[in-house]
């Protein structure tokens, strides 16, 4: 049995050394790293061979990768590395980590080929520029053998160790068993679609309801394939912080307390929650942990995979224990846990790290998305980009001379755009070209400025930096999926010295996310609103060979009552009149039976306006409010108010903190109040995005209103009835409901009565 390992992996764990440092940055993106190693292949001469397949054994080591190109003529091999800034700045360890990956690509040419020696390029294309920097050596094919086992004999202990383990860990979960001692109603259906669907390569929408246990049930399943199907990853991925816990939990319960699996799990975590020093630079120079960072980290690699369930806490304090940011440690781990539990970005955003380590090192993974319907607006906001005219006004004059010329020009080509603009908002057919070059000469003279003062940038024109640089590589990937629109910052809309706000927005991720999904060999996504099929389907990109599950519901009709308010009109102009009829019933509701409920409405505006005509009318009923910015602490304080012996009536807003992801069984909740239909505000921007999709699809209203609006419906709907036992009730507010369109869209389980039957 040989182990297989990519060259850049194995250079990156053998030849990375010292500081962590990201102070040469950005580095370019996808699409400029793309197109710069096609200029310099373009420049080479005929004959020159682009993207060499090489492969090499040592011992039971299998290593294989692609060399950027190859002069026969020259017996010139060349990688090729795409940057921007100042190229004197590099940091030494990034050159010697790319001078290794070279000579290893070397000795498997001089090999293939019976090479006696090779001249190598370290080829640095500035994407800016497009200016090429050589860096050539030539050496003995001997000396490059003896450097490939060199960096082989550093690896070959660890190699033969992860042997071990996938070895350990597939018969373990050969014998793995259901952890109950059977399925909920619903749950063996999900589960046995999900072995299927790993089993044969194809991608899975489920449908199912809350409750039935889908965490585990779409976990189980792919680790019980692991082995026939020689899985290599397992990614979990959630849109908010209590779907990682339940995975979490999920994948405890499925460990015998006597035997645990010998199954490494690793919890990802945003930068922000894992920084220890938000107060200083990612360099030596500045942050202690970065200080010896690849020096330090081998023991702490060592140590975390003494733990099998590196959550956010055990990582963090195994990296304090050994001096390493817990950041980077967990993303260093990545590479080496069985199951990685982490947001989606970290799979489908512009340069996510789990989807580059799967092209890297051409795993077979299994992807898993949670509570799938998010994925539509957080794929959208991953592929948007904005700029706000105010955060960059004062940069002139605020900030280092060296670059206030190019700042000033920003501002210049930024007025200029929106000088005859005499409305509030309008959509462009075009981006801005010489903004953008703008913001792209901008960019490379802080990159510069920021290689000589490590001490890092003012925090407002780091800040605007960010902004820039996201920006311009969003811009790369303009097209019909987006639309790009100006709105003018001032109510005085003739006097453009006020600003503006530029957005490059996202309308149809799919043209993103279906590669990233092919890249799987299966894809599950589920969720209770995954309705209607194609709606999903067309907007999340799923590949054609999607296979579409809905899961029998384990609850009963009885257990519900839905209960349609038809003569009340939650409108935007009927909201004022219906105040009272909605008062109304939910005291009466209240009276009849006291207890828990909780109740949605479109704003937070019309939420004040009930709880305050309830509080002046009721004033010994019980309840809470949702305020606006609510933090954390504030939403457990929220939640803890259910429980089984307290009575009231919580008020919230649809969409919002507590429409999804929260568990409420039994007493803590018995029913809820939905005064609204959920449909997004109409306003420019999504009327903008209605004649898009209306172009695509030619469902413009469906696709932006309608659609997304009875999914929060349903969602917050399904917070009453969490288990086979409880009973609850359901109280649509709005005539809408009673619409043939729109009862369509509602579980099919539900039975819905008018509230005066």
């Amino acid at each position: 049995m040989s182990y297989r390992v990519a060259v850049r992996a194995l250079c990156e764990f053998t030849a990375k050394q010292g500081d962590l440092d990201l102070r040469f940055t950005p580095s370019p993106t996808a699409q400029e790293g793309i197109a710069g190693h096609g200029q310099v292949a373009a420049r080479r001469g005929e004959g020159y061979e682009r993207e060499v397949a090489l492969e090499g054994h040592y011992r039971n080591l299998q290593v294989r990768g692609r060399a950027d190109g190859y002069d026969p003529a020259a017996n010139r091999l060349e990688e090729v590395k795409t940057y921007r800034g100042d190229l004197t700045r590099q940091p030494d360890n990034h050159r010697q980590l790319h001078w290794a990956q070279a000579k290893v690509y070397g000795w498997l040419l001089c090999k293939a080929r019976g090479l006696p020696s090779l001249s190598i390029a370290l080829v640095y294309y500035d994407v800016v520029t497009q200016k090429e920097t050589a860096i050539v050596e030539t050496f003995a094919a001997e000396s490059l053998r003896a450097f490939f086992e060199m960096q082989c004999e550093r690896f070959i202990d660890w190699a033969e160790q992860e042997m071990a383990h996938r070895a350990c860990r597939d018969q373990a979960l050969d014998t793995l068993r259901f952890p109950y001692r059977e399925f909920r109603a619903g749950q063996r259906q999900l589960a046995e679609a999900v072995y299927k669907a790993v089993c044969t390569g194809t991608h899975l929408m489920a449908q199912a309801p809350t409750g039935i246990g889908k965490t585990l049930a779409t976990l189980f399943p792919p680790l019980k394939a692991f082995p026939g199907q020689k899985l290599d990853k397992l990614f979990f991925l959630t849109a908010k912080t209590p779907g990682r816990r339940l995975a979490l939990d999920a994948l405890s319960r499925l460990a015998p307390s006597d035997a645990p699996l010998a199954l490494r799990v690793l919890e990802l975590v945003a930068r922000d929650k894992a920084c220890e020093h938000p107060d200083k630079a990612c360099h030596g120079e500045s942050c202690p942990l970065a200080k010896g960072f690849y020096d330090r980290l081998p023991a702490a690699r060592a140590a975390a995979l003494s733990c099998p369930h590196l959550t956010q806490a055990a990582l963090r304090e195994i990296a304090l224990q050994h001096q390493v940011c817990p950041y980077y440690l967990g993303q260093e781990m990545a590479r080496w846990a069985d199951v990685v539990i982490g947001d989606y970005n970290y799979y489908f955003d512009v340069s996510a790290l789990l989807h580059g380590l799967t092209q890297a090192n051409q795993w077979r993974i299994c992807v898993l998305v949670d509570e799938a319907h998010n994925l539509l607006e957080r794929g959208r906001s991953m592929y948007s980009a904005s700029l706000d005219f105010r955060n960059f006004k004062d940069l002139p004059s605020s900030s280092p001379e060296v670059l206030k010329k190019s700042l000033r020009r920003i501002l210049r080509c930024w007025r200029e755009l929106h000088a005859e603009q005499n409305t509030s908002y309008v959509v462009h057919s075009q981006l801005p070209g010489k903004l953008i070059f703008a913001l792209q000469q901008a960019i490379s003279a802080i990159t510069e400025y920021l290689g000589e003062h490590p001490s890092g940038l003012d925090p407002a024109l780091q800040n605007a930096y960010f902004e820039a640089t996201h920006f311009c590589r969003i811009a790369e990937l303009f097209g019909e999926h987006s639309l790009f629109d100006c709105s003018l910052l001032s109510a005085h809309r003739q006097n453009a010295g006020r600003g503006s706000l530029l957005c490059i927005r996202n309308v149809l991720p799919a043209p993103f996310l279906e590669p990233r999904l092919r890249q799987a060999r299966t894809a599950v996504l589920f969720s209770a609103t995954l309705s209607p099929r194609q709606f999903y389907a067309d907007t999340l990109g799923l590949p054609v060979n999607n296979v579409w599950l809905e899961a029998q519901s384990p609850f009963s009709a009885e257990q519900l009552q839905v209960r349609l308010a038809r003569h009340i009109s939650t409108r935007y102009e009927h909201r004022s009149a219906s105040l009272q009829a909605v008062v109304q019933l939910l005291a009466r509701q209240y009276r009849a039976r006291p207890g828990n409920y909780l109740a949605f409405f479109s704003s937070f505006d019309y939420l004040q306006q009930v709880s305050a005509m309830l509080a002046a009318q009721h004033p010994d009923l019980p309840f809470w409010e949702q305020t606006r910015g609510m933090g954390e602490a504030e939403r457990a304080v929220f939640l803890e108010r259910f429980t089984c012996d307290s009575r009231g009536i919580g008020f919230a807003v649809l969409g919002g903190a507590f429409g999804e992801g929260i568990d409420l069984p039994g007493e803590r909740l018995i029913g809820a109040f939905i005064a609204t239909l959920g449909l997004p505000q109409m306003n420019p921007v999504n009327e903008q995005l209605k004649i898009r999709m209306d172009a695509l699809f030619g469902k413009g209203y469906d696709y932006t209103y309608l659609y997304p609006g009875l999914q929060k419906v349903v969602q917050a709907a399904g917070r009453v009835i969490r288990t086979t036992e409880d009973q609850g009730v359901v109280h649509l507010i709005d005539d809408r409901f009673a619409r043939p369109q729109v009862r369509r869209l509602l579980p099919g389980w539900w039975q819905v009565t008018d509230s005066s039957d």
